[in-house]
C-alpha cells in the first residue's frame, strides 16, 4: 500500500498515520517529524527548515524532495508507505510520482481528513499548550491554514482527477474517525 493522507495543519494526520500504517505494516513518512528531528539535533538542514516553520511557511521544496526520496528509499519502505505531510505542492506532486515510477509501483489511495477551519485553530491552541510547540501561536497557525489553502488544496483535485482521492471527514472521537478511514480504503480496494 502507497498511499499519501492529507488535510489542514490540526486534522489529525500524525494520529491517524500512525494508526493506517500499523494496520498496513507500512512507515507512516511525516515531513513534519522529519523535519523536527533536524531541528532538534541542529542540523543545517533543520537550522533552514526552522526559519521557515517559525514563519508558519512550507520548506522549500528541494529540501523537502530530498528528504523524502532519501527516506522512501530505506528498506523498511519498500512494501509501501504512507505519506503524511507531502506532497504540499504541486511541484511536490510531480517529484513524487517520479519517485514512485521510478520504484515501479503506482500510488494506491490518497485519504483528505476534512475538518471545520475553526476547529482546527482551537485543536492546535490545545496541541501548542500540552506539547509546548512554540511555534505554534494563533497567528502562525491561521498562516499556516492560509498557506495550506493556497497550495496544497489544488492537490486534492489532481488526486480526486486521477481517481484516488478519498475524503473522509476528521471530526469526532480519533477511533471514529479511524473506523471512517478503515472503511473508506477497504471500500476502494474492493472495488
Amino acid at each position: 500500500m502507497r498511499m499519501i493522507l492529507m488535510g489542514p495543519p490540526g486534522a489529525g494526520k500524525g494520529t491517524q498515520a500512525k494508526y493506517v500504517a500499523a494496520k498496513f505494516g507500512i512507515p507512516a513518512i511525516s515531513t513534519g517529524d522529519i523535519f523536527r528531528a533536524n531541528v532538534s539535533q541542529g542540523t543545517e538542514l533543520g537550522v533552514e527548515a526552522k526559519r521557515y516553520m517559525d514563519a508558519g511557511e512550507y520548506v522549500p521544496d528541494e529540501i523537502t524532495n530530498r528528504m523524502v526520496r532519501n527516506r522512501i528509499d530505506e528498506p523498511d519502505a519498500e512494501p509501501g508507505f504512507l505519506l503524511d505531510g507531502y506532497p504540499r505542492t504541486l511541484a511536490q506532486v510531480e517529484e513524487l510520482d517520479g519517485m514512485i515510477k521510478f520504484t515501479g509501483h503506482q500510488l494506491d489511495a490518497v485519504v483528505v481528513l476534512t475538518v471545520d477551519a475553526d476547529e482546527l485553530v482551537s485543536r492546535l491552541l490545545q496541541r501548542a499548550k500540552i506539547e509546548g510547540r512554540a511555534d505554534d501561536t494563533e497567528d502562525v497557525i491561521r498562516r499556516r491554514q492560509e498557506v495550506y489553502a493556497e497550495q496544497t488544496e489544488p492537490l486534492i483535485d489532481v488526486y480526486r482527477d486521477r481517481g484516488l482521492l478519498i475524503e473522509v471527514d476528521g471530526l469526532g472521537e480519533v477511533d471514529e474517525v479511524t473506523d471512517r478511514i478503515f472503511s473508506s480504503l477497504s471500500a476502494v480496494h474492493q472495488s
